[in-house]
């Protein structure tokens, strides 16, 4: 009788394998033994999000805690001797760094990790030397990376993180591909949020999704829509998901007199809603892995506006599917954003070749695919 693989995927937060791993995990379940570890808490179930995978709890705190760090450790060794995986796989940062060094202790054959985007990109000095030599241990522990664009494959190269050869992009990039099912063109969808947010449906309508910190330029983007919204009376900002830096205020106070044509949401369980209402989407981050938000903003037929930088640049095909500019540059952006404000042409056919896009290359059953294939490859 033939051996069953036994697979172990592993992030800091259950979340992260939810939204970003599920229909891998579906697939992969046909075929292989497969269980995720994560920072459960006290409920081991994830019976309500996916079937025949197994839960196992383990607290992985995402900032550096050298106590729980080592608890953590101890436990993941714990189980991985126990359970005798034939591949560990880890996403995010710090849980990157626990199971590769655990699992090459305990023995465990293939240990792969996929690479998501670098903390360390915008830090100087001391937290950057220590984080980036976090990373170079983790690729120095695993037997194969997985890297979710070709741009930051290249960064971790020039930057000595990795070695020409050593790591493997699925596809075009992206960690997960897009759901372009569910995230797709709706004329009502547009109309009724619009409507429940009070954007004018005639406005021109800038959207900004996902996680409101620094990193990602939400302040660049504030004061670029300040001087917007003093040329062009007609343009709304709307910003969604969760204040993770305590920086609503400040932003509402960058924006200046265009404030009054500011909507604020927070956690949404349905961003497709609101990109879907929006004519551009705004992504002005200073680092960046791939920039899936992106590619779901062009499946749903908006084009984008978006810093070039690794990651965004493999996302965006400059003045094709959206405006690239460059990284910090305020004016800059600000040009991108009244270009596409005042050219309905452009956002139309850009928001079309967007989607094409989004589908033929990032779409998730491709992307799942290719993940198939790979552990097809490495399991031989």
């Amino acid at each position: 009788m033939e051996k069953i693989i036994k697979i172990c995927f592993i992030a800091s937060s259950p979340m992260t394998l939810r939204v970003f791993m599920r229909n891998h995990l579906e697939m992969l379940s046909k075929n292989y033994d497969i269980t995720i570890v994560a920072d459960f808490g006290l409920n081991n179930d994830c019976s309500d999000w996916i079937s025949k995978v197994d839960c196992v709890s383990v607290k992985i705190v995402r900032n550096i805690s050298f106590l729980s760090d080592i608890c953590s450790c101890i436990a993941l060794f714990s189980h991985f001797r126990s359970c005798r995986y034939d591949v560990v796989h880890s996403v995010t940062p710090k849980a990157g760094l626990l199971a590769m060094t655990s699992a090459l202790c305990a023995g465990v054959p293939r240990r792969i990790h996929c690479f998501t985007g670098q903390v360390w990109a915008t830090r100087k000095g001391f937290w950057r030397k220590l984080l980036k030599q976090a990373d170079k241990l983790i690729v120095l522990c695993a037997s194969d990376v997985l890297v979710d664009s070709l741009s930051q494959r290249d960064f971790l190269e020039v930057e000595g993180v990795l070695k020409p050869g050593k790591a493997v992009v699925l596809g075009h990039g992206s960690i997960s591909g897009v759901d372009h099912e569910r995230f797709c063109p709706d004329r009502a969808v547009r109309a009724r949020i619009r409507h429940e947010v009070g954007v004018p449906q005639d406005a021109v309508l800038f959207a900004y999704v996902g996680r409101l910190n620094r990193d990602k330029g939400v302040l660049d983007l504030a004061r670029a829509f300040s001087m917007l919204a003093r040329k062009r009376s007609n343009a709304w900002f709307l910003i969604v998901g969760p204040d993770e830096a305590g920086i609503t205020t400040q932003i509402f106070e960058q924006c200046g007199h265009g404030r009054d044509r500011v909507v604020r949401v927070d956690y949404t369980s349905n961003p497709e809603h609101y990109m879907v209402s929006a004519d551009v989407f705004v992504l002005p981050s200073y680092r960046e892995g791939f920039g899936s938000v992106i590619i779901e903003a062009a499946a749903c037929g908006v084009p984008a506006v978006a810093s070039r930088i690794y990651g965004l640049s493999d996302a965006v095909v400059d003045n094709e599917t959206g405006l690239l500019f460059p990284v910090g540059d305020v004016s800059a952006l600000f040009e991108s954003m009244l270009r596409l404000h005042d050219d309905t042409k452009m956002r139309e056919e850009m928001g079309v070749k967007a989607r094409e896009r989004a589908i033929s290359d990032f779409s998730m059953e491709y992307i799942t695919s290719e993940m198939l294939r790979f552990y097809d490859q490495i399991t031989k």
